[in-house]
């Protein structure tokens, strides 16, 4: 199985369009995908029907990918928050059981959490707990920003010390022109003191790029192989 937990050290590091691109990818190499979305704060309502925003997305890159999510709030905040607002307590054994079922169902089941490694849930539940719950490896996605070194760095070390298995990073929304020195620098220091590799980085895309294009750049700018730790036939061109 090529399961993967999609996590980001801060929000707006564009976790999500990487785990639809890496579905897509995925599903387009042969294999079943799916994409499962344990907690999903920010719903909206559309025909009287509660929507995760965020699979609704996934779903727009490629429709043949099997999504689903366990909970679903309203109010767009930290799931603890959300959560309480609504009167409901985030349940761990019922996102094993929903994860499970995709698990069996599918060749790839890419995780895309809500929030950060220790962003808390419930009472004594954090998000690495259903990392290390599922027993899935982790890849981060990074978007450079100011402080992101930090960020990354103290994300990817928490992640170790929970015994959780990093695959790598990708950074995401490359603008043009950016300083090929400080990119450099970044990936340096993230290699240097993690023991963890960067596998891809991903120019900025905008929001209309087609389904096609998508693929196309993370086949291109991702070592996809290494990502899912995987021997991948249809990429071997030599």
């Amino acid at each position: 199985m090529l399961d993967l937990y999609v996590t980001s050290p801060q929000k707006g590091e564009g976790k999500t369009f990487i785990t639809a691109g890496l579905a897509a990818t995925m599903q387009s190499l042969g294999y079943k995908t799916s994409v499962y979305k344990p907690i999903q704060t920010g719903g909206i309502e559309l025909n009287g029907f509660a929507q995760s925003p965020d699979l609704t997305f996934v779903k727009t890159i490629d429709p043949y990918i099997n999504t689903q999510f366990t909970y679903l709030f309203k109010k767009n905040a930290e799931p603890l928050i959300a959560s309480e607002d609504e009167d409901t307590v985030i349940d761990l054994d019922l996102i094993i059981k929903d994860f499970s079922k995709m698990h069996i169902q599918s060749d790839c089941v890419l995780v895309d959490g809500d929030g950060a490694l220790m962003t808390p849930l419930a009472p004594q539940l954090q998000n690495f707990d259903i990392i290390a719950s599922l027993q899935i490896p982790v890849l981060y996605t990074l978007t450079l920003r100011e402080g992101e070194i930090n960020d990354i760095l103290l994300s990817i070390n928490m992640a170790q010390q929970k015994g959780i298995k990093v695959n790598g990073v990708v950074i995401n929304r490359l603008r043009d022109g950016f300083q090929n020195a400080k990119l450099t620098n970044l990936i340096r220091i993230i290699e240097e003191y993690t023991d963890i590799k960067v596998l891809g980085i991903l120019p900025e895309l905008v929001s209309h790029t087609q389904p096609d294009e998508i693929i196309t750049n993370i086949l291109n700018g991702i070592d996809i192989e290494s990502v899912f730790n995987v021997k991948i036939e249809k990429l071997d061109f030599n």
